[in-house]
């Protein structure tokens, strides 16, 4: 599922769209299409999905990416697990099908909204007051956080750490991938129970997440199956990948090998001896 590096790089390449007014709004599949209640919207209205409007900024919080019209119409986008934002130009198409919503803008340009499997999705929101409404639900967004963030929302927490670093409610953006390496960083083992964190651990911790975050944004964010930026191509953030994916092999800074587990019922990698478990 695309992590906050990701839905950012999609941001940015959405970005030069502002101010391109929106000729037409197309829905080929409505049930993608949700009102601020989370509810497969029946008859939509296209100025609600900007037709005749322009974008006037984007947003992002954590793992969601809203377009801001200039009438104050926003439009949230989620790319779920497979989802797609794609710039094509006059006469571009969409490989592979699975184009659910489009947007095709004065010049010619189309913005398309892709996702082969469904678990994102398009929700239409009256303004921004509502968006904010949203957001208000989601932990800090995780290019801002600092220890003392992460200790407030998750210290008296019996759960393992990265359990709560993937918990949206405590820290918006962070998923499998970027726990893993977040927590490799710091030194921390994953499965230590967020109770058992000290403070400066927590700082630790969240320099590690905001390093993790900014070099996969660097990076263009991680291709390892779906994932696009928003001109067809695939973002080189696997690259950097220090532990995920790679139990098995040697760790990159001890050569010890890497170890698979459990946490959440996710995949996890850690190296036992650069994140050691707690003793005692």
């Amino acid at each position: 599922m695309p992590e906050l590096p990701e839905v950012e790089t999609v941001r940015l390449g959405i970005e030069p769209l502002a101010g391109v007014p929106i000729e037409r709004a197309r829905v080929a599949r409505r049930d993608v299409v949700r009102d601020r209640a989370g509810k497969r919207h029946g008859a939509i209205e296209p100025a609600m999905l900007l037709a005749h409007d322009a974008i006037a900024r984007t947003r992002r919080h954590g793992k969601q990416l809203a377009l801001v019209g200039t009438s104050g119409v926003c439009v949230l986008v989620h790319l779920g697990m497979s989802g797609q934002l794609l710039v094509l130009d006059r006469g571009g198409r969409v490989a592979g099908g699975h184009a659910h919503v489009s947007w095709t803008l004065r010049d010619g340009r189309r913005l398309v909204f892709r996702d082969p499997r469904r678990f994102g999705g398009v929700w239409l929101l009256p303004d921004e007051d509502a968006l904010d409404a949203r957001w208000a639900t989601l932990g800090p967004d995780a290019m801002r956080v600092t220890g003392a963030m992460l200790e407030a929302s998750l210290a008296r927490s019996r759960r393992a750490v990265k359990a709560g670093l993937l918990d949206q409610r405590a820290l918006a953006g962070v998923g499998n991938i970027y726990a893993d390496e977040a927590l490799f960083d710091a030194g921390i083992d994953p499965h230590r129970a967020c109770e058992t964190l000290g403070g400066e651990e927590w700082d630790r911790l969240a320099v590690g997440i905001v390093g993790v975050l900014g070099d996969g944004l660097r990076r263009g964010g991680a291709t390892l199956r779906d994932y696009r930026r928003p001109d067809g191509s695939a973002g080189q953030g696997a690259r950097g990948h220090r532990v995920y994916g790679r139990a098995g092999l040697a760790c990159l800074r001890c050569g010890q090998e890497l170890a698979r587990s459990e946490v959440a019922q996710r995949s996890t990698v850690r190296c036992a001896r650069c994140q050691p478990a707690l003793s005692g």
